[in-house]
């Protein structure tokens, strides 16, 4: 298992992973408006603006791409895991590197948790400070946890 900086490369494969993720895991907690806002959101054009950025990486196992993260300051983005290999730790490995990188330069890790990813979050000890909500059309909302952890004191 290796967490790497994403490159042009890894595109088409990190927009497969987000995708796969998205459409397999998220109609279990969101309806249908919720589920393409995401797909959208996290369409090529996103995948590959995090790639050009240097903030997004991906995760690799025996050479392929089953993971992947992006951070923006202190604000982690994303952490997908594709779900055939989920269970195994490796969203966590995810965001070791990520905490490890924003420690460098930040003293909280901030980011906007989807209901799927919430007790992860919370087991890796991040806490609700707030709640988003954005109209997502239909009359649906997506309401989702900020949260933070303290990195270093």
């Amino acid at each position: 298992m290796e967490y790497i900086p994403a490159t042009s490369e890894h595109i088409d494969a990190i927009h497969h992973v987000m995708q796969t993720t998205i459409s397999t895991v998220y109609p279990k907690y969101y309806p249908a408006e919720v589920v393409d806002f995401f797909l959208q959101l996290h369409g090529r054009e996103h995948t590959q603006e995090g790639v050009e950025s240097g903030n997004r990486g991906v995760l690799l196992v025996e050479g392929k791409v089953v993971g992947v993260g992006c951070a923006d300051g202190n604000h982690i983005t994303s952490v997908y895991v594709l779900p055939e290999h989920q269970g195994r730790g490796y969203g966590s490995h995810i965001l070791d590197c990520l905490e490890e990188h924003i420690a460098r330069e930040h003293d909280i890790a901030v980011l906007d948790a989807s209901l799927p990813a919430v007790m992860l979050y919370e087991h890796r000890g991040y806490k609700t400070t707030g709640h988003g909500v954005l109209d997502v059309g239909n009359d649906v909302k997506l309401v989702y946890e900020i949260m933070e952890k303290q990195l270093r004191a």
